[in-house]
């Protein structure tokens, strides 16, 4: 998977996490049988930036711990592309953006009394799952979601 992360916080991310959260994707993408030419991003940032991102976009004025912006690729009004196997596979597949609020993790981590660790990788993982079509707004989307969730973050290593 081509991953990049962009990090736009005040203080910085350390390596370390920014390591953890590459081999989670790498991880998760795996798990769930990407194709190597997936590609996304995950860009950090502060409460204040991503409570920015969430009111422009989801009408929410509070921060938040994670938005995922999946890309369409198929819109209505869009003409099919036809490429042979070979072309299609040399063909990047965007599945969209992940920002992270680092303040977030921190707080959720405390409260939550787990590490900050597991609390980033819980993070991006959802925000990952998100941009491959799982969601929780119904139960029986949730009963997917979640345990496919749990499951990748303790096979990794990530235990709550």
């Amino acid at each position: 998977m081509d991953l990049e992360i962009y990090d736009k916080t005040k203080t910085g991310v350390p390596d370390k996490h920014i390591n953890l959260v590459k081999d989670i994707l790498n991880y998760a993408g795996k798990y769930i049988k990407l194709s190597d030419n997936t590609e996304m991003s995950v860009t950090f940032v502060n409460n204040e930036d991503i409570q920015k991102i969430n009111k422009e976009y989801r009408g929410v004025d509070r921060a938040t711990d994670v938005i995922s912006f999946a890309i369409e690729d198929d819109a209505e009004d869009d003409m099919p592309i036809i490429l042979d196997e070979e072309m299609a596979n040399e063909i990047p597949n965007n599945i969209g953006d992940i920002f992270v609020s680092i303040d977030k993790v921190s707080e959720q981590a405390e409260f939550l009394e787990h590490s900050y660790e597991r609390e980033l990788g819980f993070l991006v993982v959802h925000g990952f799952l998100h941009l491959n079509g799982y969601d929780h707004m119904k139960d029986e989307d949730e009963a997917i979601m979640f345990p496919l969730q749990r499951k990748i973050l303790d096979d990794y290593g990530l235990k709550r």
